[in-house]
């Protein structure tokens, strides 16, 4: 994976719209939290992680409307 973005949510449907966005991606997207690693396009997968987290969203290729999305819930 060659680009990677430190996330965090604040509420459920904040994981949701990113699951919606991830979802439409035809590329792999991880998202990562200590060692556990989830497909991003798994709302439960997201949500095992916690909404609290400061997460690491790595993905292979480039959407501009998903890093568009990406940017609402980064981590200054």
């Amino acid at each position: 994976m060659e680009n990677k973005m430190q996330i965090q949510f604040k509420t459920a449907d904040d994981v949701k719209a990113f699951v919606k966005a991830a979802s439409e991606c035809d590329f792999d997207i991880d998202v990562i939290y200590n060692r556990m690693v989830v497909d991003a396009k798994s709302i439960l997968g997201v949500f095992s992680l916690g909404l609290s987290n400061c997460l690491t969203v790595a993905y292979a290729d480039n959407n501009s409307k998903f890093e568009n999305l990406l940017q609402k819930y980064a981590v200054a």
